[in-house]
């Protein structure tokens, strides 16, 4: 009977520590990949929904705030940038290639990424969706920091923002195999840009998985898809308000 109360002064004295995010965090991934790599690496067991669905029910649980936990996450949060900047070196691997593919791809980042935007805008409009939920859904096929910044930019909601570019992002890791092979498209570079394009980080992370080919094409689709993003949503987000 002394265990419990003894676990409570424990967990007061983790939570005091900025470190508890981080190990939180590290063990939530490990535990998702271990169920994923026991699903055979299932799309529909995606570590990093695992993941996210352990660490907020734990903080639910334990009514750990935000900020605590935040305060040791982001040490990994700020990974984030240089793991962004590695993808280069798989993509300069790539350059031979690269230079002979320059047009067909910026063709397809610019109906990739408005697409995204339009269909996402469109269908929220036509639902009844307020100004700050459209505003908050047009840059979701971003990664994250971009879409969050761009949707208060906008006057969008930053954190449901980053609720539907994950989702977005899960989204695409699990079913863009099935879409891909349905549509018969077979080469690595196409499969992978457009995951990138789609789904940046998270489905850039599925690439990956698939072959450091597909994974580098995938990289360069969201970060482009970011950069463009980030430019084109502010000016085509009125002139959609207008006709919708």
């Amino acid at each position: 009977m002394n265990a419990l109360p003894r676990l409570g002064t424990i967990w007061v004295y983790l939570a005091a520590s900025p470190l508890l995010g981080l190990t939180i965090t590290l063990l939530a991934y490990l535990v998702a990949q271990w169920i994923y790599a026991r699903c055979r690496f299932n799309p529909l067991a995606n570590p990093v929904l695992i993941a996210v669905a352990l660490v907020v029910t734990l903080l639910e649980i334990s009514r750990t705030p935000y900020q605590t936990y935040f305060e040791g996450a982001q040490f990994v949060h700020f990974l984030l940038g240089p793991a962004t900047v590695a993808l280069a070196l798989p993509l300069y691997r790539q350059l031979a290639n690269l230079r002979r593919l320059v047009g067909p791809l910026l063709v397809a980042l610019v109906a990739g990424s408005l697409t995204a935007i339009v269909s996402a805008v469109g269908t929220a409009a036509l639902l009844g969706a307020s100004h700050r939920t459209i505003a908050s859904l047009a840059p979701k096929s971003a990664t994250t920091p971009i879409a969050m910044a761009v949707a208060n930019e906008i006057g969008g909601i930053p954190s449901l923002t980053a609720v539907l570019v994950i989702s977005t992002g899960v989204f695409g890791a699990v079913c863009a195999r099935s879409i891909l092979n349905l549509l018969k498209v077979a080469e690595p570079e196409v499969r992978g840009f457009a995951l990138g394009v789609a789904s940046h980080g998270i489905g850039t992370a599925r690439a990956f998985q698939v072959s450091e080919e597909m994974g580098a094409y995938a990289g360069l689709g969201m970060g482009l898809n970011g950069v463009f993003t980030a430019f084109v949503v502010p000016i085509l987000l009125p002139l959609l308000a207008r006709w919708l």
